[in-house]
């Protein structure tokens, strides 16, 4: 049986009104466990896409989409979809870190509590993996009542992350997750990456080209709303099939 990709895009177009159209014709597949970058200059449209593969868009006024985004072969925007359960099987971890301004064991027990996911015990287990998961527990495993935002930058957003995987998703959003971050916190969050794609398929948005080409498998190129190429990420950066890539790459262009 042929292997299907876990995230389907085909003929994506975006609207954020009647006339201003942010994304043009966007066909691609996204494979399972791996890390997928896209890349490009500011208002290119990344981040627009990126919030097209978990409905984030919904929520804001007169947009409109055209295409189709199927996960796991169920197509997201058809009328009936949980969004709610939709979010929870594709988080979003946002570029600025946004802990709620409550304690680190609130910031992690909130969701699953909510969506019933865990108690008790298992609730406690849950906190305590998905804080060991992120690099926190041994630091504050024995501080989980202290406020979130008493945390580092870097640190805070490690617990977003960890919030993420709290409520058992399957593929993780990060739209530019180290813009805000020292060099040295950013190493952690893509040390971090690297070993939750072992669990986990994580698409993210990044202005960092150095970042696309040591921490993912694939890269897409996004310009002015369009896709212009998406390959390895190895071919991305030394033999890009389009001209407005290498461009782009080698600092000609954006």
């Amino acid at each position: 049986m042929e292997k299907r990709a876990q995230i389907e895009i085909q003929h994506l177009n975006f609207y954020y009104d009647q006339h201003q159209q942010a994304l043009f014709d966007i066909s691609m597949e996204i494979e399972a466990r791996q890390i997928t970058a896209f890349i490009g200059p500011s208002g290119c449209g990344k981040s627009t896409f990126l919030r097209c593969l978990n409905r984030m868009n919904d929520e804001i006024p007169n947009t409109r989409i055209v295409g189709e985004v199927r996960i796991n072969g169920e197509d997201i925007y058809r009328p009936e979809m949980d969004v709610v359960e939709l979010r929870r099987k594709v988080g979003l971890v946002f570029q600025k870190p946004n802990p709620f301004p409550q304690s680190i064991y609130n910031n992690v027990a909130l969701a699953p509590q909510s969506l019933g996911l865990a108690r008790g015990k298992e609730l406690k287990r849950l906190i305590e993996e998905s804080l060991r998961r992120v690099g926190l527990w041994e630091q504050f495993g024995s501080q989980l009542d202290m406020p979130a935002l008493s945390l580092s930058l870097g640190e805070q957003q490690r617990l977003c992350i960890a919030r993420t995987i709290a409520v058992q998703p399957e593929i993780i959003l990060m739209d530019e997750p180290c813009s805000a971050l020292d060099p040295i916190a950013t190493l952690k969050i893509e040390d971090l990456m690297q070993e939750l794609r072992e669990e986990y398929t994580i698409v993210i948005v990044t202005h960092n080209m150095q970042q696309a080409a040591r921490v993912s498998d694939k890269t897409a190129f996004f310009w002015l709303g369009k896709l212009i190429e998406f390959d390895e990420t190895n071919m991305i950066f030394t033999r890009p099939q389009q001209q407005m890539t290498d461009d782009y790459i080698s600092g000609r262009v954006g």
